[in-house]
């Protein structure tokens, strides 16, 4: 098959990398003159990272491997522990901590050359019988069997396929960056919890470390910059959130306000799908979107690999799973006032006694219940 993808971020690559590996020819074009750079970095749950084999990306020597990850009160207090080897054992990947431009480097290095047609923002499409016809805003046309809109939260190809549908902003914003940092994590993703909100470090290899803060967000935005922001309401923290602020400069820091998608029951249109945040934009919480657009990629390849016809069940294999991970992603936060029960030392004291078998149970089952990739 002629496959167009739209969108050469991470859920684009991984498609036109596995499209090529089962003999369609594949085009991605690319509105951007050049790979994305920024983001931060994301998490690579067990589900991610087995996609990721699936597609023979050479993982070796990216970001970091995770050897626990862990939920702290304000105060440091340990609420959780989930060990890495674990997870591993229970669901045969591990989970990784990976700058968001380390992953979109190795998934484009294993592409022919021309695959990404870069400077090409797609304009409009249309179906004759079983050909889509794409033209871009230069004016190029390029035809197609079928379509794959990856092109994120403001897709233009939902747009064509739906009409107008503005992802609704949730009132969080996550303030988040990834730096070279004296702060020594020992390879563990952290998540930390009080009346103020959450926030979240972890490893991205070569002495880096993310970091998030989920902070409302009004539409204006709030007064300030977003550093001084993030140390008047989290300064009082414990360790590491208050040696990382000390760290931090204004430069060190990007503002994602968070946005959702309503799913619609329809993955696509006619030859149009969609995968990624074109089709189920969330919140970062749990780094469900990374993880869903490749469980989106790996489905839309099993499928085909049973006969073209099987597309039609893309839908509604991962409708269900895509919006509980979406419905987790959006109330999994605790950014606003009144305090939520949950947020209070008291409970997460009670937490505490919660033992790494039963944490390490309950994101495995998580996992899988968000996943049609894993066993």
């Amino acid at each position: 098959m002629r496959i167009l993808i739209v969108g050469a971020g991470i859920s684009g690559l991984a498609a036109a990398r596995g499209f090529q590996a089962a003999g369609h020819r594949v085009t991605v074009l690319e509105r951007a003159e050049r790979l994305r750079a920024g983001g931060g970095a994301i998490t690579l749950w067990p589900n991610g990272v087995t996609v990721l084999r699936d597609l023979g990306v050479d993982l070796a020597g990216l970001g970091a491997t995770l050897s626990a990850v862990g939920l702290l009160s304000a105060r440091g207090r340990p609420v959780l522990t989930v060990p890495g080897e674990d997870l591993e054992a229970r669901l045969g990947a591990p989970a990784l901590g990976v700058a968001r431009t380390d992953l979109l480097a190795r998934l484009f290095e294993g592409l022919p050359e021309g695959t990404v047609r870069f400077g090409e923002r797609f304009a409009r499409y249309v179906q004759h019988g079983r050909t889509v016809r794409v033209e871009t805003e230069s004016g190029t046309v390029h035809d197609a069997d079928l379509l794959i809109g990856a092109d994120g939260a403001w897709s233009r190809v939902r747009a064509a396929a739906f009409g107008a549908n503005v992802p609704k902003a949730t009132g969080v914003a996550t303030v988040q960056g990834l730096i070279p940092s004296k702060v020594e994590l020992d390879g563990r993703s952290l998540m930390l919890m009080g009346r103020e909100g959450d926030a979240g470090f972890g490893p991205a290899g070569d002495g880096r470390v993310w970091f998030f803060f989920d902070v409302p967000w009004p539409p204006d935005g709030p007064a300030g910059r977003p550093l001084e922001l993030l140390r008047r309401r989290f300064g009082g923290w414990a360790w590491p959130v208050r040696d990382l602020l000390a760290e931090l400069t204004e430069d060190d820091v990007q503002v994602f306000p968070n946005h959702r998608h309503a799913i619609p029951r329809h993955w696509g249109r006619g030859r149009c799908l969609l995968i990624g945040d074109a089709m189920h934009v969330m919140p970062p919480f749990f780094a469900q979107g990374t993880n869903q657009a490749l469980e989106d990629v790996s489905a839309l390849l099993r499928l085909l690999a049973r006969g073209e016809e099987q597309l039609k069940h893309y839908g509604p294999l991962r409708r269900r799973r895509a919006r509980l991970a979406a419905s987790l992603a959006t109330n999994g936060r605790f950014v606003k006032e009144p305090l939520s029960l949950v947020q209070s030392e008291p409970v997460l004291r009670l937490m505490a006694a919660t033992s790494d078998s039963s944490a390490t149970a309950a994101v495995t089952t998580i996992l899988r219940t968000t996943s049609n990739r894993l066993p």
